[in-house]
């Protein structure tokens, strides 16, 4: 068993090389576009060679995050981020979307794709797709527990974990919160950290209730490493080179040693915390224990003089490459000094010929003294075989030319070591997909509907409904899907016999919101049906999914209607025009913070953020849903104007709902009883 990678964020060049020098196998960076962290100084073309070639010298990986959401007026943009990733030989690319995906695999086939923590991939269902899909890795989600991580560990692709750093209250992807609030989507790398203010619960005083402490399963990793798991990830592009050492050391030290120092630990916890760390996730204990802020001490913590020490530790170059070689040097002819570092071999000859000796002869101690000055270099000379004729002279600074010049000839030879196949794609604009036929379609909590919901070409409902009652519904001529739940955590068994006992009846349609979900529901049979939580928002996204056999698709919440109408791609597409959104999927519940029990909240729990806005708690027992504080509603005149072939209404907490006889409630402003939104059809996102 290989041990496990260690692998690192550089926000900048100053975090590679405190990585590098803390012994990191691998780093990820940001380009200057398309980084789910916009905010970090992240690299361009030129930054990035540079970053990659001092990394591969020193025999570590560099994987470059293209991790956002992207739009079809960017993807000339993209093909250019995505060449000059592959012409500067990074070892993989991080993706997001699924339109990223295809393009990549058309301009640099050879370039490996890891799919991204921001594709919600949190079931051993979903890293299977991805496997089938030719992805070389997965980044789980972190709110994956032991067993849940060792289930998707017995499918032969690499996993990767979150060991240390930042932990989002909601699973990454599928976070709309900043976006809805002042349009800087989490999902194109603009978060605004809306989770980091002031919630409380039920009306209880003060609360984080959407703060957790960071986590980190550091003295777990020896136990990541037999389960399978094949990069141990320390989140934190954003932060300061010091901390990036301090967590990379701690990593090499219980990875190497089966311990942390507790300098090392003292450091970790003094150079970034909120209120201490957390493995809450991983061992299934989540809850109140899980919440914290980062306080005063906390930042005090982090003085100078701490962060001093942690640089003192990485401040000189790593000597990390050995190599061999052997030296000649005879009267009349040029030296010779050949170096190898086992895989790359170098021969470089003097401008001059060796002379004579008119008075001090060179030795080989003095010879083999100059050729092994390498410092300030990756290098280290442990076995140099030197063969110089009696009474030869060389200058010194000819000793000096031969090895600065054979090392730069390894340099070289180390920085390239994939040479990639590019191909010139060029984006060609696509015929917008036209559609005048705009058909109704509902999602409800529950299975008792009113007849109204019969004009509805499709009703979902939950996958878990009792079985008698979609029986019920399908003889009383209701069209009825289910809705595979977005949260899956642990439930794929449950999920296929659900699903199976479901088509049994007769149910033939799913609506899926990741890729675990789709591949469960395309294995069982069933009419596959693309929900939001795919963030599907751009033509090759639509051409991915009609590829993999979706019938049609929700479109992002995210995406405007005007970029929503230039959409090409054959696939039936459609979005939510009515529902309190959710703009957060959280597997620890917000109640928890204010240690409220399962018992004492009975699904009716709200929060309350400091200007006084509600936003409503619905939990399905495996994940909370947090919805905005007022309902998403666009008026027919406006839903005829887009290219789409559907519309949906989603019912979440509307009481009303079982009891509505005429649909024409739900096609005016009849049914708003307060505020609404046009969510960011309009205004869209940055």
């Amino acid at each position: 068993m290989e041990k496990i990678e260690i692998l690192a964020p550089a926000g900048g060049f100053d975090s590679v090389t405190a990585a590098v020098r803390s012994r990191a196998d691998a780093v990820y960076v940001g380009s200057k576009r398309f980084s789910a962290r916009a905010s970090a100084k992240n690299f361009d073309s030129d930054e990035l060679k540079r970053a990659v070639s001092y990394c591969h010298i020193h025999g570590v990986k560099v994987y470059l995050t293209v991790n956002t959401i992207v739009f079809d007026d960017e993807f000339e943009r993209l093909a250019e981020t995505i060449r000059s990733a592959a012409e500067a030989d990074v070892d993989a690319l991080i993706v997001q979307n699924m339109g990223v995906a295809r393009l990549a695999n058309q301009i640099a086939p050879g370039l490996p794709l890891h799919a991204s923590t921001q594709m919600s991939v949190h079931t051993a269902s979903g890293v299977q797709a991805l496997y089938e899909m030719g992805f070389k890795r997965v980044v789980l989600a972190r709110e994956m527990s032991r067993d849940e991580i060792k289930k998707a560990a017995r499918i032969p692709v690499e996993l990767e974990v979150f060991v240390h750093g930042a932990l989002c209250m909601c699973v990454s992807g599928q976070c709309y919160f900043s976006a809805m609030l002042g349009s800087r989507s989490g999902n194109r790398g603009a978060c605004a950290q809306t989770c980091r203010l002031p919630f409380s619960v039920n009306n209880q005083k003060g609360g984080y209730a959407l703060s957790l402490k960071d986590n980190s399963l550091i003295s777990y990793l020896n136990e990541l490493e037999q389960l399978g798991v094949a990069s141990a990830k320390i989140e934190g592009r954003m932060k300061r080179p010091e901390y990036v050492a301090a967590a990379v050391k701690a990593c090499v030290e219980q990875r190497d040693f089966g311990f942390i120092t507790d300098k090392t630990a003292e450091q970790l916890r003094g150079v970034f915390a909120r209120t201490g760390f957390t493995d809450g996730y991983y061992t299934g204990k989540r809850g109140k224990g899980m919440f914290g802020t980062r306080t005063r001490d906390d930042v005090v913590s982090a003085d100078e003089k701490l962060l001093a020490q942690i640089r003192q530790s990485y401040k000189d170059e790593v000597r990390d490459v050995a190599l061999s070689g052997s030296c000649t040097a005879k009267t009349g002819e040029r030296a010779r000094l050949s170096l190898s570092d086992g895989a790359n071999s170098v021969e470089v000859l003097s401008d001059a010929a060796a002379e004579q000796a008119v008075k001090a002869p060179l030795s080989a101690e003095k010879v083999s003294a100059q050729l092994c000055k390498t410092g300030g270099t990756a290098y280290s000379v442990s076995d140099l075989k030197i063969d110089i004729q009696d009474g030869v002279s060389m200058p010194l600074s000819a000793l000096n030319n031969l090895r600065r010049a054979a090392l730069e000839q390894l340099d070289a030879l180390r920085s390239k070591v994939n040479n990639y196949t590019i191909n010139d794609i060029k984006i060609l604009p696509h015929a917008p997909y036209k559609n005048t036929e705009k058909n109704l379609r509902a999602r409800v909590p529950k299975t008792k509907i009113g007849a109204a919901f019969k004009e509805c070409e499709l009703v979902f409902v939950p996958l878990f409904s009792d079985i008698s009652e979609l029986e019920r519904l399908i003889s009383e001529g209701y069209h009825v899907g289910v809705e595979i739940p977005r949260g899956m955590f642990g439930r794929g068994e449950q999920i296929e016999k659900q699903l199976i006992r479901a088509k049994e009846i007769g149910v033939s349609h799913a609506l899926c919101h990741n890729i675990g979900a789709l591949y469960q529901a395309k294995k069982c049979g069933f009419a596959l049906h693309g929900g939001f939580g795919l963030n599907l928002c751009n033509t090759y996204d639509l051409l991915w999914a009609e590829e993999y056999g979706v019938k049609d698709v929700e479109l992002s919440l995210e995406l405007k209607f005007d970029k929503m109408n230039r959409l090409g791609g054959n696939i039936g597409r459609g979005f939510v025009s009515y529902g309190y959104l959710p703009v957060m999927l959280c597997r620890n519940c917000p109640v928890k913070s204010a240690g409220v029990d399962c018992k004492s909240c009975k699904n009716r729990s709200k929060m309350t953020d400091r200007k006084g806005k509600r936003f409503l708690l619905r939990c399905d027992g495996t994940c909370t849903e947090v919805l905005n504080c007022v309902p998403l509603y666009i008026a027919p005149e406006e839903i005829s104007k887009t290219s789409t072939s559907f519309h949906v209404l989603r019912f979440s907490v509307e009481n009303y709902v079982e009891n509505v006889d005429n649909i024409s409630f739900f096609k005016d402003f009849s049914m708003l009883k307060g505020n609404f939104t046009r969510g960011l059809y309009r205004r869209g996102v940055d």
